[in-house]
């Protein structure tokens, strides 16, 4: 049997993994040249605790009040675009209280099966990735943070995640060589980190060895059905058959999608990153800045600072206000790290591809019997590779899955 994955950003490499090692044949057609996905700059953090969606109540009344805010870390341009104003309105729909409660247990559930995949990819693959499962720390400056900090870390102990309430003194001696100004912390001692530059790179060379065949610089510009199945992918003069296909394209998915009449709402949500060295390797557990909504990951020798969403059309301008909100939050967690401003060439950007409601989309089209749908996973991509991919070999094995995935349909605004 072949497959053909559009899209070799993380969900497509280890969607391409799962299937080679289930006896498929497979290749992937990458619209650029691999160099530079979302998930290269990412934080390179494996999150069960990240089990709230986007689409939450309290993201509205706090994203019109970044909306004015040029540094804020969450941000949507203002757009006569429909593609946006539906996504706006799916959004609304779903942060209520009712979507994050049942959203949770899908979301731990992916997230688990992700991590304990990653530890057994750590064991096979033959390259070192930088995996580490130290956990992340969630570090708070202001009361208000840490009410809400505990009530989640309270919510995450219900569901069976390793979650512990920090005094700034705990905080400070776990990692006593940092100075860390913050009012306490939670350690979700569930999550894990890696870098995500090696596994990448190392992965795609796994892959080719194996026989994968990757077609670089290859964007599809037409997909051929018929008879409610898919006959056949072209990009420009190259066509590609397959027994069935799967749509992972990133942020680039929806027009992906069109090609194919299917509907799958999504919109890129920029994000920037940059890293400073530090030889002394003081620091060891990531860390999320909770009022900022920075991350903060120890990387092969070096620091990894990121952060900001901006949901609009994909550009490749560079928004040196929204950098520099990341630059000034930092000093005000860590005293002892006070970073330049970045040149424009050491600051990476990428699009995230995020859903409306916050869940990303795993399952078989319901308009093409062998036509798979594995994008959306917005923030966390990287997070929920492994699973998704195990998933997406499962979906196309017609096996029973190893996680529910009802709620993540592909077909939900169909």
């Amino acid at each position: 049997m072949k497959s053909t994955i559009i899209g070799g950003g993380i969900i497509g490499l280890f969607s391409a993994y799962y299937l080679h090692k289930a006896g498929w044949e497979v290749e992937i057609l990458e619209q650029g040249d691999l160099s530079d996905n979302a998930s290269f700059g990412n934080a390179g953090m494996i999150v069960p605790s990240h089990f709230i969606p986007l689409a939450a109540p309290g993201m509205i009344e706090q994203g019109i009040r970044w909306m004015f805010d040029s540094k804020s870390p969450f941000y949507v341009k203002p757009s006569l675009n429909p593609e946006l104003i539906g996504w706006g309105l799916k959004f609304l729909k779903a942060a209520n209280k009712k979507h994050v409660e049942r959203s949770a247990v899908a979301l731990r559930d992916l997230s688990l099966l992700s991590k304990t995949l990653y530890k057994e990819f750590d064991n096979e693959a033959g390259f070192n990735f930088g995996l580490e499962d130290k956990g992340i720390l969630m570090l708070y400056k202001t009361a208000k943070f840490e009410e809400e900090e505990h009530h989640t870390a309270q919510k995450a102990r219900a569901l069976g995640l390793d979650a512990q309430n920090l005094t700034a003194d705990e905080v400070r001696a776990l990692q006593p060589e940092i100075d860390v100004d913050v009012l306490g912390a939670v350690h979700y001692h569930c999550d894990a980190h890696l870098y995500p530059n090696k596994l990448i790179v190392g992965l795609v060379k796994y892959l080719e060895a194996a026989g994968v065949k990757i077609h670089r610089n290859t964007p599809v510009t037409d997909i051929e059905r018929d008879s409610g199945k898919v006959i056949s992918v072209s990009s420009n003069d190259k066509s590609f058959k397959a027994d069935k296909y799967v749509i992972a394209g990133g942020a680039w998915s929806p027009a992906i999608a069109k090609l194919a009449g299917l509907n799958v709402p999504l919109m890129p949500g920029k994000g920037y990153s940059f890293m400073i060295d530090e030889p002394q390797k003081r620091m060891s557990i990531p860390a999320l800045l909770c009022e900022a909504r920075v991350s903060v990951t120890p990387m092969n020798g070096s620091i990894r600072f990121g952060g900001t969403m901006e949901i609009g059309k994909v550009n490749d301008q560079i928004n040196m206000n929204r950098v520099a909100g990341i630059v000034e939050s930092i000093p005000k967690y860590f005293p002892g790290f006070k970073p330049a401003t970045p040149q424009v060439k050491e600051i990476w950007y990428g699009f995230r591809p995020c859903s409306p409601d916050g869940l990303p989309y795993i399952g078989q089209s319901a308009k093409y019997s062998n036509l798979t749908v594995a994008t959306g996973h917005g923030m966390m991509g990287l997070s929920l590779a492994p699973a998704t991919g195990k998933l997406v070999e499962e979906i196309l094995n017609e096996k029973q899955v190893s996680a529910g995935i009802d709620l993540f349909s592909p077909n939900r605004y169909n």
